[in-house]
């Protein structure tokens, strides 16, 4: 049996946060554990609340920080090993699309050296020939040869976009992390950039994890989806499975307050989201949305509920069978 494209197994990562010349060292919970995989040619989306570790993670992926803990393996080698061994065949393999496409290109280059040094660095193709194929990569993503001699500043917003995504793509990865790609984005371009990805999946056969706020928006790109709250995974599974019935409280409430044309309403019993996310560097004992939750009970105090299969995805509630079927009571 062929090992996943990615598998990420009780990734842990703390940050220090300093504390006292005589008190306790104090650290940021920033990941808890987070397992998943992501299979090749697919889309996993990531979603959850700001802060709740969804950039840490995409990081993490890309090799832009170690992992606390935990194992985290690209085409079955530990990515840790495979940076420290063949950096470059990493950096190949597993690419990154960031938020801000203004601030992640480099104003002072022209978009055809921008793409060109991707070529360069990894060796792509001969000096003469890092124009072409820099235009080419250009006509993938919807522009034009004449883009090659622009500055970043040039462009709209969607334009750098796309550019950022030709410049993941010049590598030939299979990877590529998408960490809120479109919301910086106006909302009459985000279903474009969407929409491009998608194309060019199809096209390239190119596997995304795909970082978001919006359920809305990625159950239109994602193959599973994956809800994060506070450092944890707490709800995984088939997008449509997942968004067609959400057993997490936490999952419900996050789709509730999304808006979304043609949707009647939030699902059954679902409840807008209400205080304030706990502080990463103390995390609630037990569930850690129980602060927040409608169906908190002293359980949820004491046990910390485990990521398991509940109605064909993972869930990590005490009481999701309940909430499945229709039967529990909010408490609060």
């Amino acid at each position: 049996m062929n090992a996943p494209l990615l598998e990420a197994r009780d990734l842990v990562k703390h940050f220090p946060a300093g504390g006292g010349l005589f008190g306790p060292r104090r650290v940021v919970h920033a990941l808890s554990g987070v397992s998943f995989s992501v299979e090749r040619g697919e889309t996993l989306a990531v979603v959850g609340e700001s802060g709740c570790g969804k950039t840490t993670l995409a990081h993490c992926l890309t090799g832009l920080t170690a992992p606390t803990a935990g194992s985290l393996r690209l085409r079955g080698e530990e990515v840790g090993e495979l940076l420290a061994r063949e950096p470059a065949k990493f950096r190949r393999g597993v690419q990154i699309v960031f938020q801000d496409p203004y601030a992640s290109l480099n104003p002072r280059r022209t978009v055809a050296r921008t793409i060109g040094d991707a070529l360069r660095l990894h060796d792509i193709c001969p000096r003469s020939e890092r124009r072409q194929r820099s235009a080419e990569l250009l006509g993938r993503v919807g522009l034009s040869r004449e883009h090659l001699d622009r500055y970043p500043h040039e462009l709209s917003g969607g334009q750098r976009q796309r550019v950022a995504i030709a410049r993941a793509l010049a590598v030939g990865p299979q990877l590529v992390i998408c960490d809120e790609p479109v919301s910086a984005l106006d909302v009459s371009i985000r279903a474009q950039i969407v929409n491009l990805l998608r194309r060019l999946q199809g096209a390239l056969g190119v596997a995304y994890v795909f970082i978001s706020h919006d359920l809305a928006l990625v159950r239109h790109i994602s193959n599973r989806v994956a809800v994060m709250y506070l450092g944890q995974i707490v709800e995984v599974g088939a997008t449509e499975t997942v968004v067609g019935q959400l057993l997490h409280p936490y999952s419900r409430a996050l789709f509730a307050s999304t808006p979304e044309i043609g949707r009647a309403g939030a699902p059954a019993g679902a409840r807008r989201i209400t205080g304030e996310v706990p502080s990463p560097l103390e995390p609630p004992s037990g569930c850690r949305f129980r602060t927040r939750c409608p169906f908190a009970a002293p359980r949820c105090e004491r046990e910390e509920p485990a990521l398991r299969a509940v109605a064909g995805r993972d869930v990590r509630c005490h009481f999701a069978e309940d909430i499945a079927a229709g039967s529990l009571v909010a408490s609060r």
